[in-house]
């Protein structure tokens, strides 16, 4: 999941572009890179949160690797930085808290109780949300019929996924809590999203990413000390597995991942790297599945290829 919607520039590559041929290897490896990564993070924040709780580890994953971007711009990219005025920062903490906060943060509350799976197909219908608060802006676009109909599609889909196994499901079943809060956690990043879009911003295109891991990093992190979770936790406590999974999530969920997903905004298409959106949830189902034991029902495949199909639809159109 990226912390920002960035717009294309003006030297997307194109097959007649110069030096297209010698850039399509470093592109195809970035998509590689970007599909397995992302679609590993899911299963990774639920090994991650087994013996890590859940807002220290996503502050302290989300605060390291906008430090660490921060500094590496800094040095490696000393033209393009600069530290951002007091209204990249505010836009900075806006955004970071919609898409890390509640949206990144709400995702991974949700593993508690809701397999890596499940919330990857959830969130695939993140673009969907995208679409809605794109027509209620002031002077937003309102969709197309062939939009409308995949907008249907993926809702229905959603739908179905989050009905529950048993004929009963009480409000206080942790299960339909956990389908409640990933569903606003990608409402929130669908808001964050769009309002990333029309923000102000200056240099290179990673510095408004790495102000986003900060703020957001930081803000989860206050939320973990709020609700007493850095005085339950214990480092002695962290199992390999654990340790293990935050440090695929701060290596390539954040640093690498984003880098390559910004990188692709810029010298590919949109419609190209919205694949995205739809092939990660597929690998993090079959990812969740053979290496987690998660269960990979009718209802499930049913619900995945209707997310999936309307994704590409709305993407596409």
């Amino acid at each position: 999941m990226s912390t920002t919607t960035t717009e294309p520039q003006s030297d997307t590559i194109t097959p007649t572009s110069p030096h297209a041929h010698a850039l399509m290897p470093w592109i195809a490896a970035a998509f590689a890179l970007v599909y397995l990564a992302w679609g590993c993070t899911f299963y990774g924040i639920r090994v991650a949160i087994e013996t890590i709780p859940v807002f220290v580890m996503a502050g302290t994953r989300f605060f390291i690797a906008g430090a660490i971007l921060m500094v590496g711009l800094r040095f490696f990219q000393p033209k393009g930085f600069h530290w951002g005025t007091r209204r990249e920062w505010r836009d900075a903490t806006v955004v970071g808290g919609l898409l890390i906060v509640i949206g990144n943060g709400g995702m991974t509350l949700s593993e508690r109780t809701l397999p890596s799976g499940i919330a990857a197909l959830i969130t695939a219908g993140t673009p969907l949300w995208m679409v809605l608060f794109d027509w209620l802006r002031p002077g937003g676009r309102r969709p197309t019929g062939t939009v409308a109909i995949g907008l249907l599609l993926g809702f229905g889909g959603i739908l179905i996924l989050c009905q529950p196994e048993h004929a009963v499901t009480t409000v206080a079943s942790p299960q339909l809590w956990g389908y409640l809060v990933l569903i606003g956690a990608n409402i929130c990043w669908g808001a964050g999203a769009i309002y990333s879009r029309h923000t102000h911003v200056e240099g290179s295109p990673l510095l408004p990413v790495a102000r986003q891991m900060l703020m957001g990093g930081l803000l989860l992190f206050a939320i973990g000390v709020g609700t007493g979770e850095l005085h339950r936790f214990s480092l002695g406590a962290v199992s390999l597995r654990s340790a293990l999974g935050f440090a695929y999530l701060l290596v390539f969920g954040s640093l690498l991942g984003y880098t390559a997903y910004v990188w692709l905004m810029k010298v590919s298409t949109p419609a190209r790297v919205g694949t995205v959106s739809y092939v990660n949830p597929i690998i993090a189902v079959l990812v969740g599945w053979a290496m987690g034991g998660e269960a990979l029902t009718l209802k499930i495949a049913l619900s995945a290829a209707i997310i999936i199909i309307a994704v590409v639809i709305v993407i596409r159109r």
